[in-house]
C-alpha cells in the first residue's frame, strides 16, 4: 500500500512538472521571435536584455557635440519619430572622444535637470557647427545658457563640475554597450546600429533605423 502510494505520488510530480516544463516553452518562442524576427543591420549586443512592452520601444542614442555625424543626424530624428507618433521614447547620452572636452555634455545635463535639454543640444551643434565657436570654453556655454534662459545657478553649477560624475557615467555606459563611434543608437535594449555599415550615409542609415523600429512595433 506505501509503494502504491510513493508510486502514485512520484507521477502525480512528473506531470506536475512536464506541464511546468509545458508553459516554460509556450512562452519562450515568443521572446525568440520577437528579436529573430527584427530586420534591417544591427548587431544584437550579447549581455544586454531585450526591451519592449508592447507599446513603446525606447532608444538610446549617444552622440558627442563635436560630432558632424551626429549634428548632420539631428534631421532625421523628428522624422524617425514622426514615423511612429508616441510610441518613441528617445534618450540623449552625451559623450565625448580624445581631446574633446566634458564640458558640453555637463552643460547639456544641467539644461536638462532644467527641462531645456533639447534646446541646449541645438544651439551646442549650432556654436560649434556653424559658428565655430569652442563649446569647451566654460564662457561659451554660459554665453549659450543664458540664451535659453539658464541664468546664474547654470554658470555656478558647471564651473564648480556638478554634472561631471553624470558624464563619467555616460562614458562607462558607453563602455558596457560597447560603443566606439557616434551617433550610435541602442534599440529596445540590445538592438546596436550607427553609420558604420552605410559609410555614413544619413540618409541609409535614417532608413535602417525606421525599418527596425517597424518590425519591433508591427
Amino acid at each position: 500500500l506505501i509503494i502504491g502510494r510513493q508510486r502514485r505520488s512520484k507521477v502525480k510530480v512528473r506531470k506536475m512538472f512536464l506541464v511546468l516544463t509545458l508553459l516554460v516553452m509556450a512562452f519562450l518562442p515568443l521572446r525568440v521571435e520577437s528579436e529573430t524576427s527584427i530586420k534591417g543591420i544591427y548587431t544584437q549586443l550579447p549581455g544586454q536584455q531585450f526591451k519592449f512592452d508592447g507599446n513603446t520601444v525606447e532608444v538610446i542614442e549617444f552622440l558627442s557635440f563635436y560630432c558632424d555625424g551626429c549634428y548632420a543626424f539631428e534631421k532625421s530624428i523628428p522624422i524617425i519619430k514622426g514615423n511612429f507618433p508616441k510610441k518613441i521614447k528617445w534618450k540623449i547620452v552625451p559623450i565625448y572622444w580624445g581631446k574633446g572636452s566634458p564640458k558640453p555634455a555637463e552643460a547639456y545635463f544641467l539644461a536638462e535637470d532644467a527641462g531645456k535639454g533639447e534646446q541646449m543640444k541645438k544651439d551646442l551643434f549650432y556654436a560649434h557647427f556653424v559658428e565655430r565657436k569652442d563649446i569647451g570654453d566654460v564662457k561659451v556655454l554660459e554665453e549659450i545658457g543664458k540664451g535659453i534662459g539658464l541664468g546664474f545657478d547654470f554658470s555656478k553649477k558647471l564651473r564648480a563640475g556638478d554634472k561631471a560624475k553624470d558624464v563619467q557615467k555616460a562614458l562607462d555606459m558607453a563602455g558596457a554597450y560597447r560603443v566606439n563611434e557616434t551617433p550610435t543608437l541602442i534599440i529596445a535594449g540590445n538592438i546596436m546600429t550607427n553609420l558604420h555599415p552605410f559609410q555614413h550615409n544619413i540618409d541609409a542609415f535614417r532608413e535602417n533605423v525606421i525599418m527596425i523600429l517597424k518590425s519591433i512595433l508591427k
